[in-house]
């Protein structure tokens, strides 16, 4: 009898580390529907001349996205915010962080512990400002959000810090997360 408690812990155990690696889980997606967002199967690449990019984004938002710029610390408009929703990126729209993962870093700058799924960012290395550091980029426009650092909370112990002025917010439904 023991054994087999031991077993099933052990078995849900797995189960659950492999659910928070796999790209979005359940919860994403019932999350994304209150939103009104999905994450395509098939992210097809958004490629504009940098004269269409500053058509459609402010020279903040071209300067963080395209520049890979970093917009000063407690300055974003998200950095603060405690609402119930998804971040997009503010390029493409593609949805990014859930906000049930993101936390206070003491930054000044979004942070998250891990993003919607796997295949919605790329990382790239960055030694912008003389060391190594990993860049994350949206998987569908390659815009520059911010940076990944090990030094976050649970279950991942990561830290996406994130520029606000590459993100949007998308608010949950209230009457579609009630139901």
């Amino acid at each position: 009898m023991k054994y087999s408690f031991f077993v099933l812990i052990a078995s849900l155990f797995l189960i659950s580390c492999s659910a928070q690696n796999s790209g979005a889980t359940a919860v994403d997606v019932e999350r994304l529907a209150q939103a009104d967002l999905v994450i395509p199967e098939n992210i097809e690449a958004v490629v504009k001349t940098p004269e269409e990019w500053k058509e459609v984004l402010s020279d903040q938002e071209y300067y963080v996205l395209r520049e890979k710029g970093t917009e000063r610390s407690f300055t974003g408009p998200y950095w603060d915010n405690k609402k119930e929703g998804i971040y997009t990126c503010r390029g493409c729209d593609l949805p990014l962080f859930d906000a049930t993962t993101k936390f206070t870093s003491g930054t000044g700058w979004p942070s998250f512990w891990q993003p919607l799924a796997k295949q919605v960012v790329k990382e790239d290395i960055d030694y912008n400002i003389g060391y190594k550091r990993t860049e994350i980029l949206c998987a569908r426009c390659e815009g520059h959000l911010g940076h990944v650092f090990d030094d976050g909370p649970r279950p991942t112990g990561l830290r996406y810090c994130m520029n606000g002025a590459a993100l949007n917010f998308v608010a949950v439904d209230a009457e579609k997360k009630s139901k």
